[in-house]
């Protein structure tokens, strides 16, 4: 009995609870016959990251709201259809400004505005509210976009629910989830604006390091009365910041208050079966137009044509003026116009360019990533034409550098490669690119779209299709491009190769591989080649098996095997590879605990083994480090053993976020040219025809290699013909980073973000032999600017404003090395100068009315970047001193 009476008691409770939460409200609920008067202001500000001294751009939009109930369910009391008015509307700046700074002084809101849009403002419009949430939203199709936005911004601080939770809701910001926290009086309402999905959609950079990261957080307070909304307080915040240098970065904050200022009696309820057939009554124009914001199509008045454009910039993007910031930042300016303009309008600039401006349009228009740039570009190039070379390279290295490639870009190429090509150079450069376009598509999740599908088959298969050396070469450095864990078993299978090429191009692809995708079958192939298990292999074969071997997660096996080879290699090998261990150790790289734990064995750690002397090193070092963004390099040397350079390999790579960019290679080969001092060729490399030439890989994107020379007769002519003047390995403009996205802000407003970043880019690369004074000379010179801008702009047709924020730099890096070989052990001297460069940062705020009225204000502060030569390991600096000892 004593268990049925408290089961009576519970039940009994339970129910009263249920009872008593049916009655309480589930959002604000009017009262019939009353007309609820509120203060509304919105506030824009716009600024730096940190702010400013002078304030933000920006404005204030203050404004009368009156609110009353037209109709509630009878079976539902917080079933509402409600009416707001908007009155007395005010704008003026956020900040104070004098007169002559403030676009808005002498203005009235009517000649701000407009009669048309100021009437469609304060027309009344009717909002459906069930249980605290906008069913629909009633206005008038041909009202503006941007002044139904508005109203949806005041609508969506009526909103909201009284009890703790999280949901998913509709308002002007899109479909969010949205967190709530309620208690007594109190609703704070926390919107994960990270979940909002909304029509506009953006692009980015693929890349973390070059990319742009945005931090959000929105937050209202609606403090309640009898269950009714008193106040209600938004304050809504965006951070976009560049990755690499997160000073150059922008804020936008949003506020919205919602205040009760008093009640007085109002009309009665409306008649009606329901609330469609009340709205109709009201005004048969008024329809649900959504709460969801639209999109916004705003003309930009008094903005040049493309044409326009390209003659106010064309001086900055001359050939001689590349070196310079100017350059990248008129690039920039020419991207964005681009995107703006026709296929009509981009071909009169491609014919109107001059010779030696065309190149830097083609970047341009390449770069822009546009259906209009893309259609201008294959009718504006022939590619059955061979002596159009440089026009239609600069194009595949656009489209290979693209920051948000689509599926049209790739089959582009497929059909410049299935069609005549009158270069056999652009035939190659066409297939290596498109391997990394399949890697940027492949990265967005578009790996199964069609024509990535094909492109991923025929390059698959391409390596084992054919007989010829450059066609398998170039089929294997798409595969690199391309990072398809599927070509690991191929790539695995041409490292073991007879020729010395494919190898090399198999087991560099094979190091950029992510650790966890390099399978035992890898490792144990890759160690065959380093040890020799079934052929004799040349030294830089083997030196770049070492390299993946110790950059796989190697074994304790794995790394003393390596240590036991040391003493038994050629001599410059045996070298090399005790440098890069020390390297290894020096510079705490992963593999440094399990080299460490090997070299406690005293087999493996001896100094028969330590103290090889040679030439050939390997080092690595800090190019920078910053909280943003750490910056590092290495530089790798072979020698054959009679002093001739092997390999010369330098690397930069920048990391970020936890991201990893491949920045820069370099790598310089040379092979068979023992005969030019009567010296005897090593192990294996004794028939290697004469050859010497480079392969870069740029923002982690192979570039197709460049011959210095190669057989004996070609060896000779350039011999004698030979100026010292480096080769062109890479020259142009690259869009490095590109962000793009529309913020929907709370109160209606939308904010676009822009950032761009320029460089403008020329590496060459040489190589001098002097039979005369026995020396050698080896040069790659990188000669670099580079701009990144931030733009972050709220047009509002009546009313623009906005902030860029940017930075710019120019800078070189010179790698020389120089080698005498008129000794044993030869002379070898590495040089690695960054020259002294300036970095300058702007902030400029600009605000316009649509009667054409505008100011702009721009500060900047610049600084100077002393040169310094880059640290190498002592060795060097000895024998540097040496060599410029002896040349004088």
């Amino acid at each position: 009995m004593f268990s049925l009476a408290v089961f009576l008691l519970c039940a009994a409770t339970s129910v009263a609870a249920s009872a008593k939460g049916a009655a309480a409200a589930a959002g604000p609920r009017l009262n019939n016959n009353q007309l609820y008067k509120f203060s509304y202001t919105t506030e824009l500000l716009l600024d730096k990251a940190r702010g400013s001294k002078d304030g933000s751009a920006g404005y204030r939009i203050s404004t009368d709201v009156n609110i009353n109930l037209v109709r509630r369910d009878p079976s539902n009391k917080d079933d509402q259809l409600i009416q707001l008015a908007i009155s007395n509307v005010q704008i003026e700046p956020v900040s104070q400004r004098s007169d002559r700074n403030s676009v808005l002084h002498g203005s009235t809101t009517e000649s701000i505005l407009g009669k048309t849009k100021l009437a469609a403002l304060t027309k009344p419009f009717l909002v459906h509210l069930k249980n605290g949430k906008t069913k629909a939203f009633y206005s008038y199709w041909a009202e503006p976009a941007t002044i139904k936005n508005l109203k949806r911004g005041i609508t969506s601080l009526l909103q909201f629910q009284t009890h703790t939770g999280k949901v998913v809701e509709n308002d002007v910001s899109g479909r969010c989830t949205v967190q709530y926290q309620a208690t007594e009086g109190q609703v704070t309402r926390t919107k994960l604006l990270e979940t909002c999905k909304t029509s506009d959609i953006g692009f980015t950079t693929h890349s973390k390091v070059l990319g742009v990261s945005r931090k959000s957080s929105s937050v209202t307070v609606f403090k309640l009365e009898d269950g009714f909304i008193q106040s209600a307080v938004a304050e809504e915040t965006h951070s976009l910041a560049v990755d690499a240098r997160r000073s150059t970065a922008a804020k936008i904050v949003s506020r919205q208050t919602l205040l009760l200022v008093g009640k007085e009696a109002g009309p009665l309820e409306v008649a009606g079966k329901d609330v469609a057939g009340v709205v109709k009554s009201i005004d048969g124009k008024l329809a649900a137009v959504g709460i969801v914001p639209e999109k916004l199509k705003t003309q930009c008045k008094g903005c040049p044509s493309l044409f326009e454009h390209w003659q106010a910039v064309k001086k900055q993007l001359e050939p001689a003026s590349l070196s310079k910031a100017t350059a990248p930042r008129s690039f920039l300016g020419l991207v964005q116009s681009i995107r703006k303009a026709s296929k009509d309008e981009i071909l009169k600039v491609l014919k109107s360019a001059s010779k030696t401006t065309l190149p830097q349009v083609v970047d341009a228009v390449t770069s822009s990533q546009t259906p209009a740039s893309l259609d201008a570009m294959l009718e504006f190039l022939n590619f059955t034409d061979g002596k159009g070379l440089v026009l239609q390279e600069r194009f595949l290295y656009a489209c290979g550098f693209a920051s948000h490639p689509n599926e049209r870009m790739l089959q582009a190429l497929l059909n410049i490669a299935k069609g005549k090509i009158g270069s056999t150079d652009i035939k190659e450069s066409v297939v290596i690119i498109m391997g990394a376009l399949v890697r940027k598509l492949c990265l967005k999740g578009s790996c199964d779209l069609p024509t990535v599908v094909q492109v991923k088959k025929m390059i698959l298969e391409g390596p084992e299709s054919t007989q010829v050396e450059s066609e398998v070469q170039t089929y294997l450095l798409a595969l690199k491009n391309s990072l398809l864990p599927e070509a690991i078993p191929i790539l695995t299978k041409f490292a073991e190769s007879e020729v010395g090429s494919y190898s090399i191009i198999a087991l560099t692809a094979l190091e950029r591989y992510d650790v966890s995708l390099i399978n035992p079958k890898v490792k144990q192939t890759v160690n065959r080649v380093y040890h020799q298990n079934r052929r004799i292999y040349e030294k830089n074969v083997r030196a770049a098996a070492a390299d993946v071997i110790l950059s796989s997660n190697p074994s304790y096996i794995e790394v003393k095997n390596l240590l036991l080879s040391i003493g038994n290699l050629p001599h410059e090998m045996n070298k090399y590879m005790l440098s890069k261990i020390q390297d290894i150790l020096r510079f705490q790289m992963p593999a440094s605990k399990i080299v460490r734990k090997a070299l406690e064995d005293m087999i493996s750690h001896n100094y028969d083994r330590f103290a090889k002397v040679g030439s050939s090193s390997a080092f690595s070092g800090f190019m920078a480090q910053s909280p943003d963004v750490t910056s590092t390099y290495s530089l790798d040397i072979l020698y054959s053993g009679s002093g001739i350079l092997r390999r010369s390999n330098m690397n930069i790579y920048g990391s970020s976020q936890g991201s990893m960019l491949h920045g820069l290679q370099v790598a310089i080969e040379a092979q068979g040219l023992e005969s030019l001092i009567a010296a005897t060729a090593d192990e294996g490399e004794e028939d290697l025809e004469s050859f010497a030439g480079m392969s870069a890989l740029l923002f982690d994107v192979q570039l197709r290699p460049v011959t210095f020379f190669k057989g004996y007769s070609d060896l000779m002519a350039k011999m004698f013909s030979m100026t010292g003047e480096p080769m062109n390995v890479v020259k142009g403009l690259i869009l490095l980073t590109d962000h793009s996205e529309v913020i929907q802000l709370q109160s209606g407003l939308k904010a676009s973000a822009e950032f761009q970043g320029g460089l403008a880019i020329d590496i060459s690369g040489g190589m001098e032999i002097s039979l005369w004074y026995r020396e050698s000379k080896t040069s790659v010179n990188n000669r670099g600017a580079l701009v990144v801008t931030g733009n972050v702009t709220v047009d509002m047709d009546f009313l623009r404003t906005g902030v860029e924020v940017s930075f710019e730099t120019e800078a070189s890096l010179d790698f020389i090395t120089t080698v005498q070989f008129s000794e044993y052990p030869f002379l070898v001297c590495m040089q690695m100068d960054k020259a002294g460069f300036p970095v300058s940062d702007y902030f400029a705020r600009y605000d316009s009315v649509s009667s054409g009225k505008s100011i702009t204000s721009r500060k900047g502060k610049k600084q100077h970047v002393p040169g310094s030569e880059f640290p190498l390991h002592q060795e060097n600096s000895n024998m540097c001193k040496r060599v410029f000892e002896s040349s004088w």
